[in-house]
């Protein structure tokens, strides 16, 4: 990338801005003295300090967030296709997935750990609930709007309703479903860090916890930095993802326009 790229690419009024809120911190904190309000300064050197040890917990945080959403990817797609394309199921299923997708993930913590304890299980489990939803509900939307021309040409064809699951519904689908894969990893880490606050003794969040219990602010703030670094570099992988699986649909959009 050349020096032009980059000066094209980057936001430079979002840049300056954010180097104008950590300047005012900065000055803040050092108006205040306190360990307790520790400046970016002190937030970075509790970061590189500790970037073994918050590296080697965020892998803990990670396993558990990627079994949740495999869990919710490999089932819940699949469903969401068939609820879509299938009359019968959406009027069985329905009324439960209304009933079940408004209640927030933490509040099933008490159910997962009487079935699955108070280990890695009864997290994952929580991951799993909470990514499904995303993936589910956008699965149903996109192949209820699958166009209509390419199912009456699936069905002249004579295609069984799982072939056109498969040949059409799932392709057409893609760019909606992408949308909720986002959608359900940026859960399936939110509600992993959660779940460890909760009941763990492993992991970047119980980090979190453990820094606010024992008022090592600069650390907490530093860990939950490291979090969000995180968080943009797995979005920015999913999107390098969705440009490489959509390319064609990128095409279409780009010359429609």
């Amino acid at each position: 990338m050349t020096l032009r790229t980059l000066t094209h690419t980057l936001n430079w009024p979002g840049l300056v801005f954010v180097l104008a809120l950590l300047g005012l911190w900065q000055i803040a904190a050092g108006q205040v003295d306190s360990t307790n309000f520790p400046g970016p300064l002190a937030v970075l050197a509790a970061l590189t300090s500790g970037a073994g040890m918050l590296i080697s917990q965020m892998q803990h945080t990670l396993w558990r967030a990627a079994a949740g959403f495999l869990l919710a990817l490999l089932t819940m797609l699949p469903l969401g296709l068939v609820i879509g394309r299938v009359a019968a199921a959406r009027t069985v299923l329905g009324p439960v997935i209304e009933l079940l997708r408004p209640i927030p993930p933490l509040a099933i913590v008490p159910i997962a750990m009487l079935f699955a304890g108070i280990g890695s299980e009864a997290k994952i489990l929580v991951i799993f609930y909470s990514a499904s939803f995303p993936l589910l509900i956008y699965a149903i939307d996109a192949t209820q709007a699958t166009h209509p021309a390419l199912l009456n040409t699936a069905r002249s064809l004579g295609l069984s309703r799982a072939a056109i699951i498969r040949h059409i519904d799932l392709p057409a689908s893609l760019p909606m479903v992408m949308v909720g894969i986002r959608l359900s990893v940026s859960m399936a880490l939110l509600i992993s860090v959660a779940s460890e606050m909760l009941l763990s003794s492993n992991g970047i969040g119980f980090v979190v916890t453990s820094a606010q219990e024992q008022f090592r602010i600069a650390e907490g703030i530093a860990a939950i930095v490291f979090i969000g670094v995180v968080a943009l570099l797995i979005n920015w992988l999913l999107r390098r993802i969705e440009s490489w699986l959509l390319a064609w649909h990128i095409g279409l959009t780009t010359s429609a326009h």
